[in-house]
């Protein structure tokens, strides 16, 4: 996500993590979903590639929910908080430390760009490999610019594309998250994309002209090509479905 991590909280926020008292909305359906044997396969092989996950929920409470349906009023014109029918997948890392300093500054809900909601995403790759989901997949995340209506968000803790790559048990639980996401969902391999692509992407959809060319340089294009050729691969050993090569978008930025 490529920001600055504030780890300056208050109290306030530590009882707030713990009494979060809005229910949480029902999961996203796949995309084109199939049926008969088809369905089945499907199902299973989502199954089998879930990765252990670490539930540490931020506080996203009927506060937040409202203030994310107000964002996605302004910026995509819909009055809406879930996250229904995903269709892309961006990665982030989190230029900071620690998971604990990440995970603060989304439960901390601190105004960005002047707006409300606060950033997040929906899971949290540690550089021991496990992975923590912060926010339901029933949920928008505020974390990509034009495409928090659509998009998963995965944040990686580290500085730098090279130093999140480079770390093997960081970059498996990457790709097992990644690819089980794909599966269960059918994102294509295309639409797996890093944050600074993201003004690349044919899903990219912003209202406020003055926010039109923003975006964060975290997962470069350079990068994320290797990335798409490892999941790739992965993909097709496990049967899930690729997708053709990704067709980029240029909206004059």
């Amino acid at each position: 996500m490529r920001r600055r991590t504030s780890i300056a909280w208050v109290l306030a926020a530590v009882v707030a993590a713990s009494t979060v008292v809005a229910a949480a909305p029902a999961e996203p359906t796949a995309h084109r979903p199939a049926t008969g044997t088809t369905a089945a396969r499907t199902a299973n092989t989502a199954s089998e590639l879930r990765p252990h996950v670490v539930d540490k929920p931020i506080p996203f409470g009927h506060r937040r929910q409202l203030q994310m349906a107000r964002y996605s009023k302004r910026h995509y014109g819909q009055f809406a908080y879930r996250l229904r029918d995903p269709r892309v997948i961006v990665e982030h890392y989190t230029d900071g430390p620690t998971m604990l300093s990440a995970w603060w500054t989304m439960a901390n809900n601190t105004r960005n760009l002047d707006e409300y909601p606060g950033v997040c995403t929906h899971f949290i790759v540690d550089t021991d490999g496990r992975i923590y989901r912060t926010v339901p997949l029933g949920l928008r995340c505020r974390h990509t610019i034009g495409l928090n209506q659509t998009a998963i968000g995965i944040e990686h803790v580290g500085s730098s594309d090279r130093q999140v790559m480079g770390n093997a048990r960081q970059r498996h639980a990457s790709f097992r998250l990644t690819l089980w996401l794909m599966a269960r969902f059918d994102i294509p391999v295309k639409n797996v994309i890093g944050h600074g692509e993201s003004l690349l992407s044919p899903y990219r959809f912003e209202l406020y002209r003055s926010w039109k060319c923003l975006t964060h340089t975290d997962f470069s294009h350079q990068t994320m090509n290797h990335y798409r050729s490892r999941l790739r691969e992965r993909a097709l050993a496990h049967d899930v479905r690729t997708g053709p090569r990704p067709r980029w978008v240029d909206i004059g930025c």
